[in-house]
């Protein structure tokens, strides 16, 4: 069930999500060749407590950092470790905070140096989906429709999409409903509510 948020809710939730956003900006100036994702972890915690929050992901279903950093073909919830990245790779930072009992999460891909044509294509057709995504969230669709825009803009351009892991809501827990899957069809799925 979705759980709805007030107006008051939703902006403890946008603090905790500015807190998000800020550690990965904060993240993105130290990403280069040589650097190491333990490296990067210890940053994000120090500058997430900084901030008045604690990590979100420290120690939730035992996880052991506050990132999760995955590298190149690896899709998400990598544990941080030391071997340094390379040149020409990507790494996605997964970070979430909890402040004022309200959870922020979310994650994006970083360059890491120079990286090829064919990785640039795939980044930028991947984030196009996710604003085409994000446009089917109004009143009157529902899942499948937000769903089907990333598909079919993923697919249109020769990429599949990972259909093993789903997005989801969030609030005073970290997993709430609904589910937010990267595929399906126009029309199906759970009412879209007119708060949103």
């Amino acid at each position: 069930m979705v759980k709805l948020k007030t107006p008051e809710e939703i902006e403890l939730m946008r603090e905790s999500a500015l807190v998000v956003s800020k550690t990965l900006g904060m993240l993105a100036s130290e990403i280069k060749p040589g650097v190491n994702a333990l490296y990067l972890d210890k940053l994000a915690e120090e500058f997430i407590r900084e901030q008045g929050a604690e990590p979100g992901f420290l120690g939730m279903y035992d996880f052991p950092n506050t990132l999760n950093i995955s590298p190149n073909a690896q899709v998400v919830h990598g544990i941080p470790n030391k071997e340094p990245l390379k040149e020409g790779d990507i790494i996605s930072v997964d970070c979430g905070s909890l402040k004022n009992g309200f959870y922020g999460d979310h994650a994006y891909t970083f360059e890491v140096g120079e990286v090829a044509p064919e990785v640039k294509k795939l980044l930028q057709v991947a984030k196009e989906s996710l604003y085409l995504g994000i446009r089917q969230f109004r009143l009157g669709n529902r899942v499948g429709d937000v769903a089907f825009a990333i598909q079919s803009h993923c697919e249109s351009h020769g990429y599949g999409v990972v259909r093993e892991l789903v997005g989801h809501g969030l609030g005073k827990k970290l997993h709430e409903s609904p589910e937010m899957p990267n595929y399906g069809k126009r029309g199906r799925g759970k009412n879209l509510p007119k708060v949103w």
